[in-house]
């Protein structure tokens, strides 16, 4: 086993501090007992009751978790069928412009996307609210959830779905009991990278929502305008608790997933 240089050891050092080390000291200070963000005045849970107090911070938290939840599974579901259609089907007429339509997203400016899915709401007359913010987190979303499942179906093993058909199960009884079993891992963190985008999102959800739909993180950019309160840090913990734990829990289920595969293939080995 290799040893890591001095030199990989400082820059992975500096580089991680130079990420986390922000965050840790916005946790710090959102137990800090003193209206000043940067001066220390002794530890304090009271800005976390202040927070849950803030009735605007509260109304804008559930339409962001209510816009993420929907987003996310819409875009999952429209993302996995997309890279079903663009590993599996093969060459079909049009398939590079649509493979060029998924991809897009990916690299157009959150800028240009906003206001043309302005544009288009305004054109059809529809008015902006939950339900713009929706289809506009999952347009954008459903191209990332469509790169990961593509992913893992492109190393897909197909001789097991063709021994379910062998042995009498429908393509649709195939792909439920066969394929997406072990595309699993690959869809739900497809749904978890949608959740995060949307939960995270600014610019395409300014140009898309209504007076009576301002997300969180429109909430917060409207606050730290005026200036960082303790709430901001308090509210940013939460988020980064939430997130972290969401990161723990996919990683034990990816693991017990993988252990229980293997445990599968040794005893279909064996058999």
């Amino acid at each position: 086993m290799r040893r890591m240089s001095s030199f990989n050891l400082v820059s992975l050092t500096l580089g991680l501090a130079f990420l986390y080390l922000p965050m840790l000291i916005l946790v710090i200070y959102s137990f800090n007992a003193s209206k000043l963000v940067t001066v220390w005045a002794g530890f304090s849970t009271h800005w976390y009751g202040e927070l849950f107090r803030d009735q605007a911070f509260l109304d804008a938290a559930m339409v962001t978790l209510k816009v993420g939840v929907i987003s996310s599974t819409l875009a999952t579901i429209l993302g996995t069928m997309a890279a079903w259609i663009l590993v599996r089907t093969g060459r079909f007429l049009g398939r590079t412009l649509f493979s060029g339509m998924i991809y897009a997203p990916l690299v157009m400016p959150d800028v240009i996307t906003g206001l043309a899915l302005l544009l288009l709401f305004i054109g059809i007359g529809l008015d902006r609210g939950i339900l713009t913010i929706v289809l506009a987190h999952t347009t954008f979303a459903m191209c990332y959830v469509s790169v990961v499942v593509s992913s893992r179906l492109s190393s897909f093993d197909r001789s097991l779905e063709e021994a379910a058909l062998d042995l009498g199960c429908t393509p649709w009884q195939s792909f439920r009991l066969v394929t997406l079993p072990i595309i699993a891992p690959a869809v739900i963190s497809g749904w978890l990278l949608a959740f995060t985008l949307s939960l995270d999102d600014l610019v395409i959800a300014s140009f898309t929502a209504g007076p009576s739909s301002t997300t969180l993180p429109m909430k917060i950019f409207s606050a730290v305008r005026l200036g960082v309160s303790p709430e901001i840090n308090a509210l940013s913990t939460l988020m980064i608790g939430i997130v972290a734990l969401g990161v723990v829990i996919f990683s034990i289920i990816s693991k017990r997933a993988a252990v229980r595969q293997q445990m599968e293939e040794q005893a279909a080995v064996r058999t």
